[in-house]
């Protein structure tokens, strides 16, 4: 599917990180673009810099997804490209010092990473839907969901994290053949250690660390990598149903 002026893209966690990258990237390449997160004063500033779509949302909530989805949609129209960059972090283990893990944090983890990526993408593929095709192999959009190599090498710490990404990764298949009928295409990308503002908050120390840690190249991946990666998914229709690591080949140690 090609990128540009008639097809609108909506990015979900746009306001920073990856998702802010991909609403860049894509209004760079002539995409009327919109983009939901919960963080409305970065989401109102962004929207500013780029001539962008934005409507707060809370992704784990159905029904402010919805009405978000809405919003840009008047603007832009029914999206064609769906990116689901939204995703919280937070580090605990199973049992540390003050006792078990939290199980609301557990839960909240979940509900923004993996049913916030389902709300998303359930309701933007609903819209694609109703389109025409854009092509002879009848497409009519492509869902990316981002998962994280946490997924396969969760470290110490990062159960809920990790739990959250599987379950992307593993909707991924089905998804995809759920929506195959519909021409719509979904694939997940997997980053590895990239510099977003959560790990760019570390010390230098930590940082180079963390880059000498990926064998090729040894550094951070960055933001834009991630955003040109998602567009040459979109742009290549045979690519469906496809989990596709973006990390330098690292494989995650323990901690």
């Amino acid at each position: 599917m090609d990128i540009g002026a008639n097809t609108p893209v909506v990015v979900a966690g746009g306001a920073s990180g990856l998702g802010a990258a991909v609403v860049r990237h894509f209004a760079g390449l002539g995409a009327p673009v919109g983009f939901l997160d919960r963080d409305e004063v970065a989401g109102q500033k962004r929207a500013e810099e780029l001539d962008a779509a934005f409507a707060a949302a809370d992704v784990s909530d159905w029904d402010s997804v919805n009405a978000a989805l809405s919003t840009l949609r008047d603007r832009n129209g029914q999206e064609r490209i769906c990116v689901n960059c939204a995703g919280i972090a937070p580090a605990a283990r199973t049992v540390s010092r003050s006792g078990a893990h939290d199980p609301a944090l557990f839960a909240k983890v979940v509900a923004v990473n993996l049913v916030g990526t389902f709300n998303v993408a359930t309701l933007s593929a609903t819209g694609m839907s109703a389109l025409e095709p854009v092509n002879d192999d009848g497409e009519r959009g492509i869902i990316i969901n981002t998962a994280s190599v946490a997924a396969y090498e969760g470290q110490i710490g990062q159960i809920a994290y990790a739990a959250s990404k599987g379950g992307v990764a593993a909707m991924t298949l089905p998804m995809a053949r759920d929506l195959a009928g519909l021409g719509i295409r979904v694939v997940t990308l997997a980053p590895g250690i990239f510099a977003t503002p959560m790990v760019s908050a570390f010390s230098t120390q930590v940082q180079e660390a963390l880059a000498q840690s990926v064998p090729f190249p040894r550094r951070l991946g960055q933001p834009e990598e991630f955003a040109r990666m998602a567009a040459a998914l979109v742009e290549t229709t045979m690519m469906n149903g496809e989990i596709v690591r973006v990390d330098g080949a690292i494989r995650m140690q323990p901690s």
